[in-house]
């Protein structure tokens, strides 16, 4: 379970505001990635905080509402043109530094999931499944999860033939099949589809 050793360890470092930062989206075919900034007030305990991954949707939207409430937060994304042009790679890292530059209080450390940290103005360090390990990276990864799987809800009214409220966008059989079929919409990321050029050259 998630804890604030990580928060605590910067704390004692000398710093002061301490945010997690997370990401959604980064395998799916279609739709932007969506990262989260979240600064915890200190002692603040989120019953049932963890990472979202291992939590259902219906306690994920609840605990949503609830760090909204009591925490300091940031949700950015980038778009399937910057994915594209950049690679999702450095898209992630640009929707990350957009979460922590737009927190309403600045942020002067960052705890970043994962292992890559890039370009940001504030010292970070990287946690490895820091979803499961820090409060305020678990609470990112949650704002990040939900604003992106409602992007796909709006995707999904606006290009029903794909099913992007079932499989949120992720490579599906389904959806690869359909981008087969039909060809991809304006929120597929183009760098992505290289498995429907191979389709098309083999019908060929």
């Amino acid at each position: 379970m998630p804890d604030y050793t990580f928060e605590k360890e910067a704390c004692a470092a000398g710093y002061q505001s301490i945010c997690g930062v997370d990401e959604a989206g980064r395998g799916p075919l279609a739709g932007n990635v969506v990262a989260a900034a979240v600064i915890m007030p200190e002692g603040l305990e989120i019953e049932g905080l963890n990472d979202s991954k291992k939590l259902s949707e219906k306690k994920r939207e609840a605990l949503f509402e609830i760090i909204k409430e009591k925490t300091v937060y940031s949700i950015a994304w980038a778009t399937p043109a910057e994915i594209d042009e950049l690679n999702i790679l450095n898209a992630t890292m640009l929707a990350m530094r957009r979460a922590v530059e737009g927190l309403p209080v600045k942020a002067d450390f960052a705890l970043i999931d994962g292992n890559c940290s890039r370009g940001f103005s504030i010292p970070t360090k990287t946690v490895v499944g820091g979803d499961a390990k820090s409060m305020s990276i678990a609470a990112a990864s949650i704002l990040a999860k939900v604003t992106r799987d409602r992007q796909c809800a709006e995707l999904d009214k606006k290009y029903p033939e794909y099913g992007f409220a079932g499989h949120k966008g992720y490579p599906t059989k389904a959806h690869r099949a359909k981008v087969i079929e039909i060809g991809p919409c304006p929120e597929h990321r183009k760098s992505f589809l290289s498995f429907a050029d191979k389709a098309k050259n083999e019908k060929s």
